[in-house]
């Protein structure tokens, strides 16, 4: 059993030098929040929506599978998209192979990644839970490796990778905002900062997890719907990620579906940058005003998928 102490800087720097070879270092893009109609103020975005497979995700991926005793039968994953779209991408990159369960509301887009990195795929039920129990129950009689999505010890060190490449590339930043879903994301990058930066998690009003979390005080079930329900909707966040999160996440911003589309389309009219709608959640935290600077304040953006078919390239 993992304890939470073992997510930890020390184990972040040695999962990010072995999978290293395997994964993008994204870039960092320096912006004007005068760009996009706001007070003037300078805000980066990291870029993880250009990370293989389209999401963060691969990070967690590649440290399953190459720091994990990989059976024969080989390895299986349930996700809204993302997390399946990065597992089967790093089992084809190693030739290992790979079964994933979708619900039915997985976006084409998603769905279409996960077949053409040659994973077999299996759409079940209509919420990630489906999915979850279709994948447990395969496991059980076949002995395939489940990579969870968020709540297991080397998906939150793979992605807590991220909050290292920031810290390297942009050392002045004071306050990151992220989008969670399960968690695996933020705990991981808390885990690497350790109070270094000030974290934001930044969530769907229709699907507040860590919100609903942080009020109760463990993880607890919480509605799971709305335009993001494909990527940021689970039942519940992970238990590990979940003390790491309230020892080191400042606070949880609520964001509504109108201002997640109206952060896609200035992400792309701006900046001609494509993001999924929970790859731009976080960012309708600022653009909304949900999240409101303070003077002086460094601010970054984590902009963590691509995965989707929604663009308009005439506009």
């Amino acid at each position: 059993m993992t304890a939470t102490s073992d997510i930890n800087r020390e184990r972040i720097a040695a999962t990010e030098a072995v999978i290293r070879p395997h994964i993008r270092r994204t870039p960092l893009l320096a912006a004007d929040l005068a760009d996009f109609g706001l007070p003037a103020a300078p805000v980066s975005f990291k870029l993880e929506l250009l990370q293989h497979s389209g999401s963060f995700k691969a990070r967690g991926a590649f440290a399953n599978l190459l720091l994990r005793q990989v059976p024969k039968a080989g390895v299986v994953a349930a996700s809204g998209g993302n997390h399946g779209a990065a597992v089967a991408y790093a089992a084809q990159r190693l030739g290992i192979p790979a079964k994933i369960f979708v619900p039915d509301i997985t976006s084409p887009a998603k769905a279409e990644r996960i077949r053409g990195y040659g994973a077999e795929l299996v759409i079940v039920g209509n919420r990630y839970a489906d999915a979850l129990a279709a994948s447990e129950a395969h496991v059980a009689r076949t002995g395939a490796m489940a990579v969870h999505a968020y709540d297991q010890a080397e998906t939150l060190l793979g992605q807590g990778s991220v909050g290292l490449e920031l810290e390297q590339d942009a050392p002045d930043i004071d306050t990151l905002l992220v989008a969670v879903g399960g968690g695996g994301l933020i705990g991981g990058i808390a885990a690497w900062s350790a109070g270094r930066t000030r974290i934001i998690a930044v969530e769907p009003e229709q699907s507040p997890t860590l919100h609903s979390a942080f009020a109760a005080g463990t993880p607890i079930d919480a509605p799971a719907g709305g335009l993001v329900a494909d990527s940021l909707a689970p039942r519940r966040v992970g238990e590990l990620m979940f003390p790491i999160a309230r020892a080191r996440v400042e606070r949880v911003v609520l964001v509504s579906d109108d201002a997640i589309r109206q952060a896609q389309a200035a992400l792309w009219s701006r900046l001609r940058l494509v993001t999924e709608p929970g790859g731009a959640a976080a960012f309708a935290a600022l653009l909304s005003g949900r999240y409101q600077l303070s003077p002086g304040e460094r601010i970054a953006v984590l902009l963590c998928g691509a995965n989707t078919t929604a663009v308009n390239f005439d506009s």
